[in-house]
C-alpha cells in the first residue's frame, strides 16, 4: 500500500513538472506570437525606431510666421484692469479683466481698446513679454473708436512699426498676436476676409474695419493685427460670435490709420478733438425726399446748425419747421448736403468717414441743395460736442 502511494505521488509530481515546463511553455509562446510587443520584450529583440536625419525645413510661409512672431512678441503686452464691485452682502470684491495692447514708442505709450480698461477703478497693469509688470496711467481715450492710450515707465521697450492701412486687399495674409483667455503670447494666422463698416459696442460706426478669419478671442482685444512684413495694420477689437464667447471665424480690427488720426490729439490734449461740421443731421432716401419735395432723392438734411459751430460760421442753414418721421422729431427746411470735397454724401456714415480723414481746423468744401439751388461752402471744421434738437 505504501509503495502504491509513493508511486502515485511521484507520478503526480512528475506530471505537474512536465506540464509546467513543456506544454504551458509552448502555449505561452503561441500567445506571445500574437502579442509582438511582449514577444520582442521577452525574447530580447531590440526596439528599433526610425528617426529623421535632420530637422524639417520650414517653407517660406512658415518662415515668415516664425520671424514675425519673434520680432513682434516683445512689443505686445498683456493688460489687466482691476475693478471693485459689490457682492450680495455689499462687500467690495475685486474683479479683473484682461486684454492686449502694443508698445508705440520707447517713452512707454501703449495702445489698446477702450473697452479693455473702461471699468478699471482700482488700477491698470501692463505685463511685458519678459513677465515684468508695470502700473499704467491713462493718457487719453477715444470712446467713439474704442481706443485708449496708456503709458508705462519701463526700460528697453521695443515699439511696433505702423503700416498704412489705406491700401489693404481682401485675401491678404494677416497675423494676430495677443493674450486670448489669458494665454499670453499667442499668435493666429488668417486672411483679410472683407473691409467694411461695422458698428462697435458703443454704437459708433467704424469705417473700413478689417474683417479677418484669424482666430480672435476674448483677451485678444487691443492686440495688433499684422501684415506679412510684421507691421501693424489694425487693432483687434471685436468678434461676431452669435452669442458664443469665442471666435467663430469672423473678427474685426480697427484700421491703424484711424488710430493714427487720433493719437496726436490723445498725447497732446488727453482727448480727441474730433472734427465736426457743427450740425445735427438726418439721412434722406427717395421716399422721404419725395414726401418733403426735395430736389434730390439722396443726401443728409441739416436739421440744426450748432450756434457758433463750423456750419453756422460758413453760412449753412438748418431747418425751421418741426415734423416727425415715425416718433423721431426732425426740422424741415434746412440745406441738403449732397457732397463734401466732391465725394457723394448719401448718409451720416459718409460724413463720418470724411471727418476721419481730417482734423479740427481743416477746411472742407460742402455742396448743398438749398431749395433747387446748388451751392458750395468752404467750411473750417470745429471740434465735435454733444448737442440735441
Amino acid at each position: 500500500m505504501k509503495v502504491r502511494r509513493i508511486l502515485l505521488v511521484v507520478l503526480l509530481v512528475g506530471g505537474f513538472w512536465y506540464l509546467t515546463t513543456h506544454i504551458s511553455r509552448g502555449f505561452a509562446g503561441r500567445v506571445l506570437d500574437h502579442l509582438p510587443f511582449l514577444s520582442a520584450r521577452n525574447s530580447g529583440a531590440p526596439l528599433e525606431l526610425t528617426e529623421a536625419e535632420a530637422a524639417p525645413v520650414c517653407d517660406a510661409q512658415e518662415e515668415t510666421g516664425i520671424e514675425i512672431y519673434k520680432s513682434v512678441l516683445p512689443s505686445v503686452v498683456n493688460i489687466t484692469s482691476t475693478t471693485l464691485v459689490f457682492n450680495f452682502f455689499y462687500g467690495a470684491v475685486p474683479q479683473q479683466g484682461q486684454g492686449s495692447g502694443f508698445i508705440l514708442d520707447k517713452a512707454g505709450h501703449v495702445l489698446t481698446n477702450y473697452h479693455v480698461i473702461q471699468d478699471a477703478n482700482r488700477g491698470i497693469q501692463v505685463t511685458l513679454s519678459n513677465k515684468n509688470s508695470y502700473d499704467a496711467t491713462i493718457v487719453g481715450i477715444d470712446k467713439v473708436h474704442d481706443l485708449a492710450l496708456l503709458q508705462i515707465n519701463a526700460p528697453d521697450l521695443k515699439p511696433v512699426t505702423l503700416a498704412d492701412s489705406s491700401d489693404l486687399e481682401v485675401g491678404q495674409r494677416v497675423y494676430a498676436i495677443g493674450n486670448p483667455f489669458g494665454l499670453s503670447g499667442t499668435m493666429t494666422e488668417g486672411i483679410i476676409s472683407s473691409i467694411r463698416s461695422i458698428q462697435n459696442g458703443n454704437g459708433a460706426i467704424i469705417e473700413d474695419a478689417i474683417q479677418t478669419d484669424a482666430a480672435i478671442n476674448p483677451g485678444n482685444s487691443g492686440g495688433p493685427l499684422l501684415n506679412s512684413s510684421g507691421q501693424v495694420i489694425g487693432i483687434n477689437t471685436m468678434i461676431a460670435s452669435n452669442g458664443a464667447d469665442q471666435s467663430s471665424g469672423i473678427g474685426f480690427a480697427i484700421p491703424i490709420n484711424t488710430a493714427k488720426a487720433v493719437l496726436a490729439d490723445l498725447t497732446r490734449y488727453g482727448r480727441v478733438r474730433r472734427p465736426s461740421l457743427g450740425i445735427l443731421d438726418y439721412p434722406i432716401g427717395p421716399d422721404l425726399a419725395e414726401q418733403m419735395g426735395l430736389a434730390a432723392d439722396y443726401g443728409v438734411l441739416i436739421l440744426k446748425v450748432i450756434p457758433g459751430g463750423a456750419a453756422e460760421r460758413a453760412g449753412l442753414h438748418g431747418g425751421k419747421q418741426q415734423a416727425y418721421v415715425g416718433n423721431t422729431p426732425i426740422m424741415l427746411g434746412g440745406d441738403l448736403i449732397i457732397a463734401i470735397d466732391g465725394q457723394r454724401v448719401t448718409n451720416t456714415q459718409d460724413i463720418n468717414a470724411i471727418m476721419d480723414q481730417h482734423r479740427a481746423g481743416d477746411t472742407v468744401h460742402v455742396t448743398v441743395l438749398r431749395g433747387h439751388r446748388k451751392l458750395t461752402f468752404p467750411v473750417t471744421l470745429g471740434v465735435a460736442r454733444d448737442v440735441s434738437l
